[in-house]
């Protein structure tokens, strides 16, 4: 039987904080037991840097879509591009996709992310793919389109840096999709996360940073990376009474499942 190894499912290495030392750190990445990356694109600069990291490094796969951050800029002519880099041998998701209220505060704003949502979720279920959602201070219209997608059949997904209330979390859980768990459970005043967590099933969490963002204790503050991920899968532990072996274990299956369809 294989050794269980760790599979990020959401980094960002295309981003500028690793310009100086990407290569180098991508290098450790499967010594120190991370055997999957999948570099999720949120720019629409980074549809083309994904693609190559994807080409470059076996062990890296892609996810294409656009943050909702920047929906404004989206295109038809973007969306084509996603569609053709997500029939690429390595492309295992749509995404980071959703809804993000945070900065965005104009009703005209939400109706141009819900659009540029749906637009996205769409090509997911034509080109059989999983999704992943970006849901921040929206929750109730990232659920409400959800649903109706999920309504028309869609393949799976994850609901990335999930950060609601385990009402919240029931509801997805419910539809089969995923939770996606980071750093951010391991911080001391996470307390809704860490319920959510010890409620959620294990065969319903995955692993991810969100590198280079929410570094887990104790590096918090600091520049993120999969090499982090064994603090999460602890604090996971922890909640869960369980060994760390066996999260790592069950999460890279059930990355496996939805995203390699293996």
């Amino acid at each position: 039987m294989e050794t269980p190894v760790i599979f990020e499912t959401h980094a960002h290495y295309d981003d500028e904080a690793f310009a100086q030392d990407r290569e180098n750190l991508l290098a450790l990445m499967q010594e120190h037991g991370i055997g999957y990356i999948v570099n999720a694109c949120a720019s629409i600069e980074s549809l083309k840097d994904t693609e190559e990291l994807m080409e470059q490094y076996p062990f890296v796969y892609g996810a294409f879509g656009i943050h909702p951050d920047d929906a404004e800029k989206m295109t038809e002519e973007t969306l084509e591009e996603i569609r053709q880099l997500s029939r690429l041998p390595k492309a295992v998701a749509i995404g980071e996709i959703g809804l993000d209220y945070y900065w965005h505060k104009e009703e005209h704003e939400h109706e141009i992310q819900k659009k540029m949502f749906l637009a996205q979720m769409e090509i997911a279920r034509e080109e059989k793919l999983p999704f992943m959602v970006h849901s921040r201070d929206a929750a109730k219209d990232t659920l409400d389109l959800v649903k109706d997608c999920m309504k028309g059949g869609m393949y799976g997904g994850i609901i990335h840096c999930f950060s609601y209330g385990k009402e919240m979390a029931r509801e997805y859980l419910d539809m089969g999709l995923y939770l996606g768990i980071g750093g951010v459970v391991t911080f001391k005043n996470a307390k809704k996360l860490k319920e959510v967590v010890a409620y959620a099933p294990l065969e319903q969490l995955v692993l991810e940073t969100d590198s280079p963002y929410l570094s887990p204790e104790p590096n918090r503050g600091k520049r993120n990376s999969s090499l982090n991920l064994p603090y999460v899968a602890e604090a996971i532990a922890q909640i869960k009474g369980c060994s760390e072996e066996e999260v790592i274990a069950v999460t890279e299956e059930n990355a496996k499942k939805l995203l390699l369809r293996k």
